[in-house]
């Protein structure tokens, strides 16, 4: 268990610099464009978010759910 929870807290902290420069590029894509479209790209992003979002919250709470002590 430990092992995992090793490889699972690597991938996380190296994760962050390996996409660091797409924040770069939507900021200023996002400058360029009008309210309504820079709107549509945030909701966008907040779109494709939500997976990746979802899925580690529905793990947390079962491995919580797991874990917890009567």
């Amino acid at each position: 268990m430990r092992k995992w929870l090793l490889i699972v807290l690597l991938l996380v902290s190296v994760s962050p610099m390996a996409k660091g420069q797409g924040c770069a590029v939507c900021t200023k894509t996002a400058a360029g464009l009008d309210d309504k479209s820079a709107k549509g790209l945030n909701k966008g992003i907040l779109y494709l978010a939500l997976l990746p979002l979802g899925m580690m919250g529905t793990l947390g709470f079962i491995w919580w759910k797991s874990n917890r002590h009567n």
